[in-house]
C-alpha cells in the first residue's frame, strides 16, 4: 500500500506511449486524472517516454508516484504497487531506450536525496508498436488506478 509523504509538493508521473497498445496505460490514467480537480499540492504529468530527461520531474517534490505498464506475464490488467527498488533496470545500449528502471537507478545515483517513491503498474496484455488502444483488462485497470490515486491523494470526483 502507498504510504503518504510528509508535506510539500507531490507528483504523479504517468509514463508510456499510447501508440503502442497497453503501453498507453500511464497516459490513459493521466487523461482520467486530468479531468478531476487537483489538490493544490499535487502536480500531474504525462511523461511519455523521455528517458533521462525525466529526472527533472523528481526535483522539488517530497513524494512521487510513477504510473506505468509492466511487461506481459499472464495476468493482464493486474495492478501492483511496488517500491522503486523492485523495478528492474532494462537492458539497453548506452544512450538508447532508457526506461523507468534505468531512470530510477540514475535518480538513486544523484547526490540529492530522491523524493519518497512508489510505482503503480498494470500488467500489459500486449505491447504492439503503432497499435493504439488498450486491451479490455488494462482499460479496466485504468479506472481502478484512478480510484486508488483519488483516495490516496484526496482527489475529488466530478
Amino acid at each position: 500500500m502507498i504510504k503518504r509523504g510528509s508535506g510539500g509538493v507531490r507528483h504523479i508521473l504517468c509514463f508510456g506511449n499510447p501508440l503502442h497498445g497497453d503501453d498507453g496505460f500511464g497516459p490513459a490514467v493521466y487523461r482520467r486524472l486530468a479531468e478531476l480537480p487537483q489538490p493544490g499540492d499535487l502536480r500531474l504529468f504525462d511523461v511519455g517516454t523521455p528517458g533521462l530527461s525525466a529526472l527533472v520531474l523528481f526535483q522539488d517534490c517530497c513524494e512521487a508516484v510513477i504510473v506505468d505498464a509492466s511487461a506481459p506475464a499472464g495476468q493482464p490488467g493486474r495492478l501492483r504497487e511496488l517500491p522503486a527498488s523492485a523495478i528492474a533496470t532494462e537492458p539497453t545500449t548506452v544512450g538508447h531506450g532508457h526506461g523507468v528502471g534505468f531512470l530510477l537507478r540514475a535518480l538513486a545515483a544523484l547526490p540529492e536525496a530522491p523524493p519518497a517513491l512508489r510505482v503503480v503498474t498494470a500488467e500489459a496484455a500486449s505491447v504492439v508498436s503503432f497499435r493504439p488502444g488498450l486491451s479490455a483488462p488494462v482499460a479496466l485497470a485504468v479506472e481502478r488506478t484512478v480510484d486508488l490515486l483519488r483516495g490516496y491523494f484526496e482527489i475529488e470526483s466530478t
